[in-house]
């Protein structure tokens, strides 16, 4: 997967991010240092601290780092309820075509949670869906229009503000094809294509007959689909029989957050937004601004994001590595945040240093 010529070092383009994410990034660059990869870390502001300051949340700077770079090592971005102020993650997906969303969700022993042997892995089409963000306000002129459109072949209320939610044959066909090869190169044996098909037939209706025809070409892949409200009955009472799971881009980001849930909190879930020629990897928690500075989080999915960086990079054995030693401090939990467990908690900084010493 990797599409930068190794060398004495790699050069990253890195995000601290708001709220807690210089805390976690840190937490994360430290154990990543300790593997003895060496980095060259280009130090990148973006986001609502920069907005305040400068009125821009995504700077030149910032794209032409990553253009150079062409991987990201991210923390999580607040995206405020400010008119006009579009999400960093959104916009930057959209900017390098990073169009499949991938989030491992796996039980670790140690961890609080009422669930055993989970390991799910969640791919999300990144780029369409109503995160397309086409939208008519009311009361707009353009929104007028549309409902007099709509209107004479269903009534809609002219008070109405309207998300149009986008499916198209290029992206479904792209994202599928694309987890089907992920199966095949990370030993998943099941796919499970997510949708609301019976409702939606012209938009997931869409996505799962391009899932069906793509399926039909890899017999030895299990396929299967499911509804989007059953499936989230049967992730809590048998998430144990999924393996791969493809959806479109709201479901996805809904159900990453609750199959976090079943593995021990956001905490423990790492990600990566990749393209053809661009990674951006990132926790897939939040920026929680009531815990900044604190020193109180969990530095694991951001940890945990690093090392699906080193195997985007190809080095394998400094990510198992560090995985281990991940599980190891888990396992023995004496220096584990309060979401972990909650007797003889640590902060942010001393389950990094932990992390650190068992390399």
């Amino acid at each position: 997967m990797n599409n930068q010529k190794k060398s004495k070092a790699y050069n990253i383009t890195l995000i601290p991010g708001d709220g807690i994410g210089p805390e976690v990034i840190q937490a994360a660059r430290s154990v990543l240092e300790a593997s003895r990869i060496r980095f060259n870390w280009d130090v990148q502001e973006a986001g609502l601290r920069i907005f305040k300051k400068t009125g821009k949340a995504l700077p030149d700077s910032v794209i032409n780092s990553i253009r150079k770079n062409k991987i990201v090592f991210k923390g999580p971005t607040i995206t405020p309820t400010i008119k006009n102020y579009r999400s960093i993650n959104v916009a930057l997906r959209n900017k390098f075509d990073t169009y499949a969303g991938i989030r491992p969700c796996k039980i670790y022993p140690g961890v609080q949670t009422r669930y055993q042997n989970i390991n799910l892995v969640i791919i999300r089409e990144n780029l369409e869906d109503l995160y397309a963000g086409i939208e008519f306000g009311e009361g707009e002129k353009d929104t007028e229009e549309l409902i007099n459109f709509i209107s004479k072949k269903q009534f809609i209320r002219s008070d109405s503000g309207i998300s149009l939610k986008i499916i198209s044959r290029f992206e479904s066909e792209r994202i599928i094809n694309f987890a089907f090869k992920y199966a095949k190169e990370n030993s998943h044996h099941k796919i499970t294509i997510v949708h609301k098909a019976n409702i939606l037939k012209h938009s997931d209706g869409l996505f799962l007959e391009i899932a069906q025809k793509i399926a039909h070409h890899h017999p030895e892949i299990e396929f299967e689909n499911q509804l989007i409200d059953s499936l989230t009955a049967q992730l809590v009472q048998n998430p144990e029989k999924y393996d791969l799971l493809v959806r479109p881009n709201l479901y996805g980001d809904i159900l990453s957050d609750l199959c976090a849930g079943l593995v021990g909190g956001l905490g423990m879930c790492p990600g990566v937004n990749l393209g053809d020629k661009y990674a951006i990897f990132e926790p897939v928690h939040g920026a929680a601004p009531q815990y900044q500075g604190l020193n109180k989080v969990n530095p694991v999915a951001a940890i945990l994001s690093g090392v699906m960086m080193l195997r985007y990079l190809g080095e394998l054995k400094a990510a198992d590595k560090i995985e281990k030693a991940v599980a190891q401090v888990i396992k023995e939990g004496k220096f584990v945040t309060c979401d972990i467990k909650k007797d003889s908690a640590v902060g942010t900084k001393e389950m990094a240093k932990a992390i650190v010493n068992k390399l």
